[in-house]
């Protein structure tokens, strides 16, 4: 039985030349896109921050699901607590956990287990992975929720480079803390911590490259 009535589509159609310049605009924004460490603590208007999430929120999903809670966090005392637990952890990771191979990769970088990032930023988005849903007292699956989380986040992420603002994909490991500090509830799992805002006047970045179209891109 089909409980979605099925209704017309009529997206809107664009012209060749259209599409190459939008396409070529759209990449050229995109292309501008830099992973942020230091923030400016300019407050985001409410209604920003909202579209950027609505827009997250539009990311396909296995059967619909939706299977993502997002959070908003501008608390400056909850920020704080964030980032002393999310200190805790990357300093183990940094000093313990992590292989040396891997800390080789990340030194040019200039990363450490310092986040001062997660106070400075006006806000801070946090993904979670709904694994279930609990309807009636039983649980009911949700599918592919780590695929369709990871496909919203990157929407999210062009939806906060289209608005002329900066991020940061932060995976703190363990993050079972932004359980703790956010009271989710056992159906949910932290995905990732996202901080958001405008650069501070003095940010910089790693002068990086991105591969070249030959170097990822294979036709058949």
């Amino acid at each position: 039985m089909n409980d979605y009535p099925f209704i017309p589509f009529n997206p809107v159609r664009f012209s060749i030349e259209q599409m190459m310049e939008r396409s070529n605009q759209f990449y050229a924004l995109m292309q501008k896109r830099r992973s942020l460490r230091f923030f400016s603590d300019e407050k985001i208007p409410e209604i920003v921050l909202t579209n950027i999430i609505m827009t997250a929120g539009t990311a396909p999903s296995g059967a619909n699901k939706q299977p993502w809670s997002i959070c908003v966090v501008t608390n400056p005392e909850l920020k704080q607590a964030i980032r002393i637990a999310a200190e805790k952890e990357e300093q183990l990771s940094y000093s313990e956990r992590m292989p040396e191979e891997w800390l080789a990769d990340l030194a040019p970088l200039g990363t450490d287990w310092q986040k001062p990032f997660l106070e400075t930023a006006p806000a801070l988005i946090v993904f979670f992975k709904r694994n279930y849903e609990v309807v009636n007292g039983k649980k009911k699956n949700n599918y592919y929720v780590t695929e369709s989380v990871g496909i919203a986040v990157g929407l999210l992420l062009a939806a906060i480079q289209n608005a002329g603002l900066c991020a940061l994909t932060h995976t703190p490991s363990p993050m079972g803390f932004l359980k703790n500090l956010l009271q989710r509830p056992d159906n949910e799992t932290p995905f990732l911590l996202i901080p958001v805002g405008y650069p501070a006047p003095d940010a910089t970045v790693p002068d990086i490259a991105r591969k070249a179209a030959n170097d990822f891109i294979y036709r058949y």
